[in-house]
């Protein structure tokens, strides 16, 4: 049996390398920081390179007060629980870690999960019916795409950040399926009982941030509720770290939050879906990822902890990574980059202006590489074709230094292929 599998494999990963999107993994031999021991391509020699693709916006990742408050929690409350949390899984750090989510965001309760993914998972089944409707961004994370195909919901897309085309579903949804598009001419339409809109707060390819408050208020007339996946916000977007939300000087006004650990928060892993009480309570009880995984690690939730604390204590990452942020935005706009206006410390840089795009984003990102920047080039089906891009994440940890490096490498290399 194995044999004609084996070939239907092999035929699919063949064409997969042949698109141009098989995934090579980076062999790390250091902790996650700027500058990073890197063997690539497998069996190169290892050379240190500078980090411009990872998640960990604060500089977290090796923090000493959260490897710290690990190093606690594993001596106190061991390695693992070995259960879900309704059963034997549920320690204080937990608790106090979910309180400390729910202070932070100004919400009345907060669930734990084991990632932000399955938070997004576990969220709309155990929410909505077939009786009820979600209405979800174009370019929401897959997360959210996928959370909702668990879902027995009705299902609309609006496009991207398209305000209109966010109104035009909501209509349909509150007054019933246009008959061309659901029951047809012999049975009536028919009104969503709940309404939710889901939209990530910073959508991950173009750091472009949502627009909360025209949502909420499209959302309040039309009597839905607002979703947001803030995991690449939460922490330092917003003047005080609380993400998209007070970024739209929106806090308490949103109805379900989910977001991350995984990213500025320290970087390993967990995640959480904060709100309402009765709609956390519900998840609690049906909630299918909460159920039936396995608790957080006690030192993973000891080292969220810490990094709620330190966000309370000092305000110096979040304004070191907008700095470095308006630095390396601005330099490489003057270069004559194709990058998009903004703030977010995800900076893509743009080849949509050549139809060699694609090509390019490779190029580049190989060439980078071998001046000692690490990047990552995106091309289509990844984004939208044409809208080939290396996607730059900018650190608080990285120093002026680094950043004038990766601008001066990223000048060499654009001059090279004709791109500045």
């Amino acid at each position: 049996m194995y044999q004609r599998v084996k070939y239907d494999f092999n035929q699919e990963l063949i064409k997969i390398k042949d698109s141009g999107l098989f995934k090579e993994e980076r062999l790390i031999l250091s902790s996650q920081k700027p500058g990073i021991h890197v063997s690539f391509p497998a069996g190169a020699e290892p050379r240190e390179v500078l980090n411009f693709c990872s998640n960990n916006y604060l500089g977290l990742a090796n923090h000493p007060e959260l490897i710290q408050a690990a190093h606690q929690a594993l001596e106190q409350y061991g390695f693992g629980l070995a259960s879900v949390r309704f059963i034997c899984g549920t320690q204080d750090l937990h608790k106090k870690l979910e309180e400390k989510i729910s202070n932070f965001y100004q919400t009345e309760d907060t669930i734990l999960y084991s990632s932000c993914y399955d938070a997004n998972g576990g969220l709309f089944e155990g929410l909505l019916g077939a009786e009820d409707a979600i209405i979800t961004d174009a370019l929401n994370h897959a997360s959210i795409i996928d959370g909702i195909r668990l879902c027995k919901a009705k299902r609309f897309i609006y496009e991207h950040s398209d305000m209109q085309s966010l109104e035009t579903a909501l209509k349909k949804a509150r007054e019933g399926m246009d008959i061309w598009d659901g029951p047809g001419l012999a049975k009536e339409p028919v009104p969503a009982r709940n309404i939710i809109i889901a939209t990530d707060g910073v959508f991950s390819m173009d750091g472009d941030i949502a627009d909360l408050k025209r949502i909420i208020e499209l959302a309040n007339t039309y009597d839905a509720l607002v979703m947001v996946d803030d995991s690449h916000a939460t922490g330092f977007l917003g003047k005080t770290g609380r993400g998209s939300i007070e970024y739209n000087n929106m806090l308490g006004r949103v109805d379900i939050i989910t977001s991350t650990l995984g990213k500025a928060m320290g970087g390993a892993s967990g995640g959480f879906t904060s709100g309402h009480r009765e709609m956390i309570e519900i998840l609690r009880q049906k909630s299918r990822p909460y159920l039936f995984s396995n608790t957080l690690a006690p030192a993973i939730a000891a080292a969220g902890i810490a990094a709620f604390d330190l966000l309370e204590k000092s305000d110096d990452l979040r304004r070191q990574l907008m700095a470095n942020t308006l630095t390396f935005r601005r330099e490489m706009s003057r270069l004559g980059f194709d990058i998009n206006e903004g703030e977010h410390p995800i900076v893509p840089i743009l080849f949509r202006k050549f139809t060699n795009d694609a090509q390019l984003s490779q190029l580049l990102a190989r060439d980078l590489y071998t001046e000692g920047i690490y990047v990552v080039g995106f091309f289509f089906p990844v984004v939208p074709r044409g809208q080939s891009r290396i996607r730059v994440q900018i650190s608080a940890a990285h120093t002026p230094e680094h950043i004038e490096k990766a601008i001066a490498a990223f000048a060499k290399v654009g001059r090279k292929h004709g791109v500045i």
